[in-house]
């Protein structure tokens, strides 16, 4: 009896328990706090590079740029795809996490807090304008790179916590399969682990002492192979909490039922063994690594097309089969069926459409010949808008219409829900904008990180312009939805109606037999240790035997 009455006053008028939903909230909220911050030097940005406006002497195109990019794409996703993950844990094992996990919760909080800080810090002294890719030679102040090892070493805490909330359950539940969410959750933060260790090497044994004058030099071709053995696969890591949303929340809001849990097990063990051996198609244009080794890369890249179709088809058959049961009759009578006014769908749905063309533009950019075109032109960075600013974005947009909710015992309105439509349109549209002239652009040689510059007024340079002027009213009107949805956000934690809200959790239709095989962790993490050695071993040994003239740090700001 003491045992109930202790959960019971931990408990939320929801599904999630006032302890997790603190800690849930605690991280969602320091995300979105960089994401308002980031969309503010995004606005600059595209304002600056249009020729629009000039920037105060007290701050620098680069330093911008290089605020965008980290708080961005770095801080608000780590911190939100954390903060859902272990909410969605708790939901799915009972309601609550036991000790283990919420100390392992806080501990990475203040971690990836404290790194957080640091980073941030050193970026408004301009101590730190080398972008979030942080390429040497490029040198920043030490305390920049080891905010950025406390916010990795912070989020692997929070992971610990979804395997130790996992652990528990498998221990409580011998024999049974593990909620689809669940298992999903642990798949991510596997990638995410074995994917930041390199990066971690990286930070704490070359750019850390470099960039303290202990070691002179640095191996250049070393720092970015090791950086790029994380940095594909952090777009998975940013992909495959939407994905999760898509394969079993979306199917629960527009009343419909998982597709298959099978096939959406196995897209997410597909996701982990092929997103993470693949790092030198980011480097085809590159000295130093073979001309074979780059093949292998770009064949493994492709591979990855199989799980993200697997889910476009997991997707649309939920959508199809749940327009038919209610009514939906013809080729596309489903559709008119489907929810379109409903915020929590419709921004999922709006970011699926935009993967579509980004997962074509990754085609290119993993294959050669073509990369050889667009390399380090502004098209790379259209094609990442689109897949993180509009396929991970509004997903994440979505879900945070019903999980802060959630987490705060309130309910979404119907003003709420319909601001929201507006937000997610603003959203759709300015990206659009935005990155349909950045990809025109790129195809004609536009450069990406750069200031404005007509290049002495150059005819190719001026023919750049028109287009520029576009991406910064796309920007404009990313930057408008970004404030409505902070704004929407904060009605949500503190001015909303109180009431239940569901935390949706969708469920095979009928009970499904799910192969042993696909929960065995040893067998796939035991694989993938094997591709990541074939595919980076005998290179990286290389880079240390034969090692490049080393580089001093520059300092170009």
């Amino acid at each position: 009896m003491v045992i109930a009455r202790k959960v019971e006053t931990d408990k939320l008028p929801g599904p999630v328990a006032r302890s997790a939903a603190r800690l849930g909230l605690a991280y969602i909220w320091v995300a979105y706090t960089a994401f308002g911050l980031a969309a503010l030097a995004g606005m600059l940005q595209g304002m600056v590079r249009g020729g629009i406006m000039k920037l105060p002497s007290w701050t620098n195109y680069y330093q911008i740029l290089t605020a965008h990019g980290v708080l961005m794409a770095l801080i608000f996703t780590t911190f939100f795809i954390v903060g859902f993950l272990l909410t969605g844990v708790a939901r799915t094992t009972g309601g609550s996490l036991h000790r283990t996990s919420l100390a392992w919760g806080w501990a990475g909080w203040i971690l990836m807090v404290t790194g957080t800080l640091m980073a941030v810090v050193t970026i408004l002294m301009n101590e730190a304008s080398v972008l979030y890719t942080f390429y040497a030679p490029l040198k920043a102040s030490p305390y920049f790179y080891i905010g950025a090892a406390l916010l990795v070493v912070g989020s692997w805490f929070a992971g610990f916590g979804v395997f130790a909330s996992y652990a528990k359950w498998k221990r409580e539940h011998k024999g049974q399969t593990s909620p689809l969410f669940v298992f999903m959750s642990v798949a991510t933060f596997v990638l995410w682990i074995v994917a930041t260790l390199p990066v971690a090497v990286e930070v704490i044994f070359q750019l850390i002492p470099w960039s303290l004058g202990i070691s002179p030099t640095i191996n250049i071709i070393l720092s970015r192979t090791l950086f790029w053995f994380f940095g594909h696969p952090l777009v998975y890591f940013w992909l495959m909490p939407a994905y999760i949303a898509w394969y079993v929340c979306v199917p629960r809001i527009i009343g419909g039922h998982v597709f298959s849990d099978s096939l959406s097990r196995l897209a997410f063990v597909l996701l982990l063994l092929f997103s993470i051996p693949v790092g030198f198609h980011h480097q085809l244009m590159e000295p130093g690594i073979s001309a074979g080794w780059k093949m292998i890369h770009v064949t493994l890249t492709l591979i990855v097309v199989i799980p993200s179709l697997m889910t476009a088809f997991s997707m649309f058959a939920v959508f199809e089969t749940t327009g038919r049961k209610k009514g939906g009759i013809g080729l596309f009578g489903w559709l008119k069926k489907l929810p379109w006014t409903d915020v929590r769908f419709f921004a999922p749905f709006v970011g699926m459409l935009f993967f579509i063309p980004g997962g074509a533009g990754g085609i290119i950019n993993a294959s050669n010949q073509m990369n050889a075109v667009v390399h380090n032109t502004i098209w790379v960075t259209g094609h990442f808008h689109i897949t993180v600013g509009a396929a991970v974005a509004l997903t994440f947009f979505g879900v945070s219409f019903w999980l802060i909710p959630v987490l705060t015992g309130r309910t979404l309105t119907r003003t709420a829900n319909r601001m929201g439509m507006v937000q997610t349109v603003f959203w759709a549209v300015g990206m659009f904008l935005m990155s349909a002239a950045m990809h025109s652009m790129g195809l004609q040689g536009a450069p990406r990180r750069t200031d404005y510059t007509t290049y002495m007024d150059h005819p190719t340079a001026l023919g750049w312009m028109d287009y520029e002027r576009v991406m910064a009213f796309g920007g404009g009107l990313l930057f408008v939805s970004g404030i409505l949805l902070i704004l929407i956000l904060l009605y949500l934690t503190f001015k909303a109606p109180k009431g239940y809200t569901e935390y949706p959790i969708g469920e095979t239709e009928t009970a499904q037999q799910v192969p042993r095989l696909l929960e065995r962790w040893p067998v796939w993490i035991g694989l993938l240790a094997f591709l990541i050695v074939m595919a980076y071993g005998y290179p990286i040994m290389e880079q240390l035997q034969h090692q490049m003239p080393g580089s001093p740090p520059f300092k170009t700001w």
